[in-house]
């Protein structure tokens, strides 16, 4: 077994673990590890599997935010340069959501290459849910203000990766076209 497979069971082990309980917010409720999986297969897509540690952020980006994971858990588990790429992409969950989102919009461009491409991974996932499985209370107007958001963070990470910018793009235009945005 390779280091970078080795690499990825473990995180894929971690946040399987970690995420058990949890669901998506779309009507179908598929379990949570479908994101954090496909996140993770666009990063090995774009990246030709060249970077394990940022596939494996892939699978461990939400753990902070959404689980009783810490950083210092995720350091000794994956080492500092997987911890410091799911650190960047980590929101402080005491701040209220709008100004978060904010935040997030605000200073997305001075995140490092790797996490501007994780967060695009992130960014398309969530797209494809928002067609595929919307949350069964989220209006037209919510969706429109949720892509909306989304072009404003994808903005932010232009020159961080071509396969993945064209993939949100992609995505983004199936969702304005179904939601009129």
């Amino acid at each position: 077994m390779t280091g970078a497979t080795l690499l990825f069971a473990k995180a894929l082990d971690f946040a399987a673990r970690k995420h058990v309980h949890q669901r998506r917010k779309g009507e179908s409720r598929e379990p949570y590890i479908n994101h954090l999986a496909q996140v993770s297969r666009l990063l090995a897509e774009a990246t030709g599997g060249r970077d394990a540690a940022l596939i494996a952020a892939g699978l461990l980006h939400d753990a902070i935010e959404d689980t009783d994971a810490t950083l210092a858990e995720i350091e000794a588990e994956f080492g500092s340069d997987i911890a410091a790429l799911v650190a960047e992409v980590t929101d402080d969950k005491s701040i209220p959501w709008v100004e978060r989102k904010r935040l997030q919009v605000k200073h997305v461009a001075t995140k490092s290459k790797r996490a501007k491409m994780l967060k695009l991974a992130d960014l398309t996932s969530n797209l494809h849910s928002v067609l595929e499985s919307p949350p069964a209370d989220w209006s037209p107007e919510r969706k429109r203000r949720y892509l909306a958001w989304a072009r404003a963070v994808a903005d932010g990470c232009r020159g961080a990766d071509a396969t993945l910018e064209e993939g949100f793009e992609a995505a983004w235009r199936r969702c304005a076209d179904k939601y009129g945005a």
